[in-house]
């Protein structure tokens, strides 16, 4: 009899407990970005019959309440937790790497997505044949430090899918593609990456700016031009964020100030307002540190430098990108007097347009891999 009144309360319980989540899940105002995770949410998804047949809107709902299920923070981090306590080292995607790095799953696109994503760029480089087109695909940590990851991590490799573009990409007139393994692999002993977030550093960004540089016939800056600075020594980033692992070592985030600065205007259409200067220093305070370069995602801004006449490597470029940029962008701002920024993520207009109604004859592209392979808004290239 015990037993069953046991029971009874238990079921109560759980049904009320349940009935209380789903109230706070309805009533709730959706929320864009997650401060916590360093991410932005899924949006809600919209139902129309092209999304259904194509079972996009079963994903992106299944998305939508996984990212805004009520106290989602508290849960992931009762799961690290649980999950330390059993000594696994893997928690919600992230690995608990040799060295105190922390590593995000990869698994590689299918080839014929690959290819896909190929042919939205060859096809935006064939959109403006007299334009020239600059590609450089960056891998995340977990490709350049595999050595690293846990014994028996199950992972594929980078450097395949690196080389595999390169492939798909070859034999376009106007396009240049620049496998970042080719370029990062002979500082892979050097920080180039940070052991808590998904990006790399301000020094592997710099070697990536020193390569797009030289591709474009411009003398890049050697590094003795800049004071290296710490701005903060307590950086905690999205991995660390996504996998709660405890007693993680904090990252250090440096910027690299020009000892001849050249002056900068940073104009941000999303808001419509202009600042003079490429970093925010509010973010240094805040869980998002690396929003610290540019003031975080934008869809579309404008960085115009005050360089002498003459002595310009260019007059305009159109960088369109994922954040992995926003640490190589103030690097270019020394060469081009007017850079267009373009966050495919965020921009919902033709970016072929854009470039033509803006005059602009040249364009780098600079994506990670994570962003490439998992995110299907690189076909907004040929809206």
């Amino acid at each position: 009899m015990m037993k069953k009144q046991t029971d009874r309360l238990l079921a109560i319980w759980f049904i009320a407990t349940l009935f209380v989540l789903a109230l706070i899940f309805l009533f709730s105002p959706a929320r864009k970005f997650s401060e916590l995770e360093n991410r932005y949410l899924q949006a809600e998804p919209k139902l129309t019959w092209e999304h259904l047949i194509s079972k996009q809107f079963a994903e992106e709902a299944e998305s939508f309440v996984t990212d805004h299920f009520p106290l989602r923070g508290q849960w992931v981090w009762v799961k690290s937790l649980s999950e330390q306590l059993r000594l696994q080292q893997e928690n919600n995607g992230i690995y608990k790497g040799k060295d105190g790095y922390l590593f995000e799953k990869f698994a590689k696109p299918t080839p014929a997505l690959l290819a896909q994503y190929a042919d939205a760029v060859k096809g935006f480089a064939a959109s403006s044949p007299d334009s020239e087109l600059t590609f450089l695909l960056a891998p995340t940590s977990i490709g350049l430090y595999p050595d690293k990851l846990p014994w028996k991590a199950p992972h594929d490799r980078q450097d395949q899918v690196n080389a595999a573009v390169g492939e798909e990409l070859r034999g376009s007139a106007n396009l240049t593609y620049i496998n970042g393994f080719d370029v990062l692999k002979p500082h892979v002993s050097a920080p180039i990456y940070y052991r808590t977030d998904h990006h790399w550093t301000t020094l592997g960004a710099y070697y990536a700016y020193e390569a797009y540089a030289k591709q474009m016939g411009w003398t890049p800056h050697p590094m003795s031009d800049y004071t290296v600075k710490t701005v903060s020594d307590s950086f905690l980033g999205s991995y660390h964020t996504r996998g709660q692992f405890s007693l993680a070592k904090p990252d250090l985030l440096q910027v690299f100030l020009p000892k001849k600065p050249v002056a900068t205007s940073v104009y941000v259409a999303d808001t419509d307002t202009t600042t003079d200067s490429l970093y925010d220093e509010s973010f240094l305070a805040k869980k998002d540190k690396y929003s610290y370069f540019l003031g975080g995602v934008h869809a579309l801004m404008t960085l115009t430098s005050d360089i002498p006449e003459g002595e310009e490597d260019l007059d305009k470029l159109l960088v369109v990108k994922d954040s992995y940029a926003h640490s190589v962008l103030p690097f270019l701002t020394q060469h081009v007097k007017e850079i267009h920024v373009i966050d495919m993520r965020y921009y919902n207009g033709s970016i072929s347009e854009y470039r033509k109604a803006n005059g602009i004859s040249h364009t780098l592209m600079l994506f990670n891999m994570a962003t490439f392979s998992e995110n299907n808004e690189i076909l907004k290239l040929n809206k």
